[in-house]
């Protein structure tokens, strides 16, 4: 039997919740089934390598994101603007979609591939804000620009998961706060922050991933 495109999305939720709950990177196939409300057959079917499914979920979650961010961006031009968008879609997300938010604050510090996926988006932007001077930090500084950004971030959305700051709150701070580190005046970095994002981060166009499952 062919995968089915509900059934791998059933599925991954599902197994993305477990990883999040335990913090593990193995689930038993049994847990699983009973996690996604599915027999263990619909698993075989429609999962390739059941011990790949960490991976998957991983590189799914964030490449996802990534897309609804970059959507949500639209003509943004300004290094400056999309490096604060980033951060506070991120943030918003952990309110949006908890889980998702627990699996990312859980694993992304810890997981090389996950630390990848978090750093290479955001890096192009803070690229391009020091080579065109709308940051005033050396290039040799780009590590640890990212280090900070997505340090922070992730602190960010876990405080927003335990209930001690709202991610609008947590969002405009946060971006604020680091674009004021990377040599914006106070006033600018506040403006930027205060920008209204749109009201729901928009769900990626269908990918050929997606529609070949």
């Amino acid at each position: 039997m062919p995968p089915s495109s509900a059934a791998v999305l059933k599925i991954h939720d599902a197994a993305m919740r477990l990883f999040a709950e335990r913090g593990g990177r193995e689930i038993s196939i049994s847990d699983l089934a009973d996690a996604a409300g599915v027999a263990r057959g619909t698993i075989y079917n429609n999962i390739a390598e059941p011990e790949a499914l960490f991976d998957e979920i991983a590189s799914r979650v964030l490449h996802d994101m990534h897309l609804r961010v970059s959507e949500s961006m639209g003509q943004l031009e300004d290094p400056a603007q999309r490096l604060a968008c980033g951060i506070q879609m991120f943030i918003r997300h952990v309110h949006e979609d908890p889980w998702w938010g627990r699996f990312v604050v859980r694993f992304a510090a810890n997981d090389d591939t996950m630390r990848r996926m978090m750093d290479e988006p955001p890096s192009i932007d803070i690229k391009r804000g020091i080579d065109t001077g709308r940051f005033t930090v050396s290039p040799e500084a780009l590590a640890s620009v990212l280090s900070l950004v997505g340090g922070s971030t992730l602190t960010a959305m876990q405080s927003v998961l335990a209930g001690r700051q709202t991610w609008r709150v947590a969002g405009q701070q946060l971006a604020e706060l680091i674009l004021r580190a990377l040599g914006l005046d106070t006033d600018e970095a506040h403006a930027i922050s205060i920008i209204e994002r749109p009201s729901r981060i928009a769900a990626p166009k269908p990918n050929k991933r997606a529609r070949n499952q």
